[in-house]
């Protein structure tokens, strides 16, 4: 079992942050990392032609082993998680009168690109409700997913589970029947990839994309999408000069190439060599390879076993924990409850966690301990 790792963190002593789906703490190393990169533009003579493609190339092979990617030249280097769905999009053909899947309440970078595209190419969006919210389950939602892709599906677009309350879709499934159809399964990772195990080469997305700054510990402004063979020789949204061939040579640069690096290279973000952001994200993927994402997950399930049963105790819903993942948790009140009620006192013990949708959403990760989820439990109690 891995310890708490808090002792990596600068978080207050007296705060209880189980906020990591709003956004991660960073670790003393990703902080590190930042300033270094920072103090190195003070001299940018200092900064040479191998500075802009070495910790680029270090990032995606970090990235490639976090989701088990044979090939590092598959990852993009983005700025969000909307600008990789935005490139997918682009590149993804459809027909007028196809259709797009996505569910209920997604979050909304992953759904403008989609109904944007549904307007201009004449394509009907299909949003999956989830069942009742007392009786929200898991099973029943994947259920209605599958039957929701047809002969006219051209693209299925979520995430590996819900923002607002953790709920798990069956990705390996949906990537079968997506299959069977011919269309592109489209999977934002924002949420799970660096705390829930994720295999690319078992689920067979066509695109996983993630932000950066929650799961996977780093800064804001920075992530990475992984694109399958669907994308090789796809448009980027950004004509950039250092995803060409031969961008090596600075001297070359004005011998103009429209041939581009291999892979998904084609699809980084102009000035993707950052030299702050992209050592600060390296950091944070070492550490999540160093603690290992299998492990976390169940630290995660470890710490939040009691709270569960405890909440369930008190009337909260709580969605199957067969079809949940443990980092990500969402309490839904009992009936005539509003979870607006729960505020002032979580706020009295310093509790941080989010209110999205009708959840109430409890997101911790490796710097929780019991005394976070004890906080809770108080607050919980009191609000009866």
């Amino acid at each position: 079992m891995l310890d708490c790792q808090r002792h990596l963190f600068n978080l207050p002593e007296d705060a209880h942050y189980l906020n990591c789906a709003y956004m991660s703490p960073l670790a003393r190393p990703v902080e590190e990392a930042g300033l270094q990169g920072l103090l190195r533009k003070r001299m940018p003579a200092d900064i040479g032609v191998d500075d802009f493609f070495e910790a680029s190339a270090r990032l995606r092979a970090l990235f490639a082993r976090l989701i088990n990617a044979p090939d590092a030249a598959r990852i993009a280097i983005i700025p969000s998680a909307s600008y990789g769905i935005a490139t997918a999009a682009r590149n993804t053909p459809v027909q007028a009168g196809q259709n797009v899947v996505l569910v209920e309440e997604q979050f909304p970078g992953n759904v403008y690109e989609w109904r944007s595209l549904c307007r201009r190419q004449d394509l009907e969006l299909r949003t999956v409700a989830a069942p009742a919210l007392r009786e929200r389950r898991g099973a029943a939602w994947n259920e209605r997913l599958l039957a929701a892709i047809d002969a006219g599906t051209a693209v299925v677009a979520l995430g590996n589970v819900h923002w607002t309350d953790g709920t798990r879709f069956d990705l390996e499934a949906v990537g079968e029947r997506a299959r069977e159809v011919g269309a592109a399964l489209i999977v934002d990772g924002t949420q799970s990839v660096g705390a829930l195990p994720f295999d690319v080469q078992k689920t067979q997305p066509d695109a996983l994309i993630c932000a950066g700054y929650k799961w996977l510990l780093g800064p804001y402004s920075i992530g990475l999408a992984w694109y399958g063979p669907r994308y090789d020789d796809g448009v980027p949204l950004e004509e950039t000069w250092i995803a060409r061939e031969g961008s090596e040579d600075f001297r070359a640069l004005v011998d103009y190439q429209d041939a581009y690096q291999s892979g998904a290279i084609r699809y980084d973000v102009g000035e993707r060599s950052n030299f702050i952001l992209v050592p600060m994200l390296v950091a944070a993927l070492e550490l999540l390879l160093d603690w290992g994402v299998s492990n976390i997950q169940a630290y995660c399930a470890a710490l939040t076993r009691d709270l569960i049963g405890e909440a369930r105790e008190l009337g909260f819903a709580v969605e199957d924990d067969d079809w949940r993942g443990s980092h990500i948790l969402g309490l839904r009140a009992p009936p005539g409850r509003e979870l607006a009620r729960l505020q002032p006192e979580l706020a009295k013990r310093n509790v941080h966690v989010s209110l999205r949708g009708s959840a109430m959403r409890v997101s911790p990760n490796v710097y929780n301990d019991g005394g976070d989820i004890a906080a809770l439990r108080e607050a919980l109690r009191r609000a009866r």
